[in-house]
């Protein structure tokens, strides 16, 4: 586990920049809704949803139920069912690491562990843990610090959230530039510009996704020739 944090940090440092970001205007928005640096600290321990937790602070302010909050929370952020489906074997193998694997599997941490490239004198599972560690660890930081420095600093958060997209991208980019097969990419970015065009920002998320998995799996043979 120790040889594993220092490559899983080498390759976290975009999340870090994200992260740090992103969860600062998480805490800024959960102080200026009332609450006290502590429960951003509780909040990214145990919920760690990211844009879950962004519409958590919406719902508290309007005094939701708790049955509100845990259907929008599944509506939003269901699509984390398909990226699991990519490592059911890998996460089986790590025993006790299992049920956190499952939980901290967020978008960012999916994009790393899919072009994961593992030193030889470190085992894969270790690593895989190590980075969910960490990128977990950046956003508490990070929204810690958001709403300590809220409470004390006027801040504007407007247009910060626009972070995530740019690391969205670099993730991107880096797994473009590490793959010699580009098809998936293709079919990911079809499926999305389709799903957006017919039904709108709200709403096209899942489609899309369900558009990709049938047809990745439909390609399946293909696209392991191509890699191979």
């Amino acid at each position: 586990m120790k040889k594993a944090f220092r490559p899983a940090f080498a390759v976290t440092v975009p999340v870090l920049c994200g992260y740090l970001f992103i969860g600062f205007a998480f805490g800024v928005m959960l102080r200026d809704a009332g609450f006290a640096p502590p429960w951003a600290f509780l909040s990214s321990l145990t919920i760690y949803a990211g844009s879950g937790q962004y519409l958590l602070v919406s719902l508290l302010s309007a005094n939701a139920s708790l049955v509100t909050v845990a259907v929008m929370t599944l509506l939003l952020n269901c699509r984390h069912i398909f990226y699991g489906l990519s490592f059911l074997e890998q996460f089986q193998q790590m025993g006790k690491a299992k049920p956190y694997m499952i939980f901290s599997l967020t978008d960012e941490t999916y994009s790393l562990l899919c072009s994961l490239k593992t030193p030889a004198d470190v085992d894969p599972g270790a690593m895989r843990f190590a980075i969910a560690l960490l990128d977990q660890s950046y956003w508490i930081i990070g929204s810690v610090i958001g709403a300590v420095i809220g409470g004390v600093l006027p801040f504007d958060s407007t247009g910060i959230d626009f972070a995530m997209t740019a690391l969205f991208t670099v993730i991107f980019v880096e797994q473009w530039k590490s793959s010699k097969c580009h098809i998936p990419a293709f079919l990911g970015l079809g499926a999305a510009a389709v799903s957006l065009a017919l039904l709108g920002p709200d709403r096209f998320i899942l489609p899309a996704m369900l558009a990709i998995c049938v047809m990745l799996v439909a390609m399946r043979g293909k696209l392991s020739k191509e890699v191979a």
